[in-house]
């Protein structure tokens, strides 16, 4: 079936990302990608862990964090994950309305995620004076949260610009596989939050 060919409830695949050979290398590609982005976590996180008793003076993590702001954080996070789910769900059954609706949904959870963790960042620098550079600690938390903000502002662009292109084209066997790669990519960054909020926020206000 080509990936242009129009398309109904009933001739759409039950695995649409993966039924053409285009759509298979996007899989593929992804998974060679997500390799190098874990190593790159990786050494974020063995960098604060070497660090984050090296505060200089100022403040410890223990006086830094505030649960109530990292628990609505990883709860917004770790719905708009659930949220997207739902939206693959619904690409699946040929739903696009509904697949739109519920990326719709996942876009503004993690928008709302993104404002809160600026809001953070902007917190420790004004009650705190905790910046990148006031210290070996400060340089580890910023540049490994920061680096996952990053990340998250892509997916949020990378799902926004899936969206706006395709509104008015439906799904396809072209746009099914970009759609669901970019889910995968959603989930990847809820999967490195958890590690975040364990070894940063957890472990940082335990000491």
């Amino acid at each position: 079936m080509h990936a242009e060919e129009k398309l109904t409830a009933e001739t759409f695949p039950a695995a649409p990302e993966k039924a053409t050979l285009e759509g298979k290398n996007k899989f593929l590609g992804f998974w060679l990608f997500l390799g190098g982005e874990t190593v790159l976590f990786a050494s974020l996180f063995a960098t604060f862990l070497a660090l984050r008793n090296s505060n200089a003076g100022g403040p410890t993590t223990q006086e830094l964090f505030e649960p109530a702001i990292v628990f609505i954080a990883t709860m917004l996070l770790l719905t708009s994950s659930l949220t997207s789910v739902y939206a693959m769900y619904h690409m699946k059954n040929f739903n696009f309305r509904g697949m739109m609706l519920w990326l719709g949904i996942t876009l503004a959870l993690g928008g709302a995620f993104l404002g809160l963790e600026i809001y953070e960042f902007y917190h420790y620098v004004h009650e705190y004076e905790f910046t990148i550079t006031s210290s070996a600690l400060g340089s580890a938390f910023y540049v490994l949260v920061g680096t996952h903000g990053a990340h998250v502002a892509f997916g949020l662009l990378w799902i926004s610009a899936l969206m706006i292109r395709n509104r008015k084209r439906g799904l396809s066997l072209y746009n099914a596989p970009k759609f669901y790669v970019a889910s995968l990519y959603w989930h990847f960054i809820d999967v490195v939050w958890v590690f975040i909020f364990t070894i940063v926020y957890l472990m940082g206000m335990v000491g």
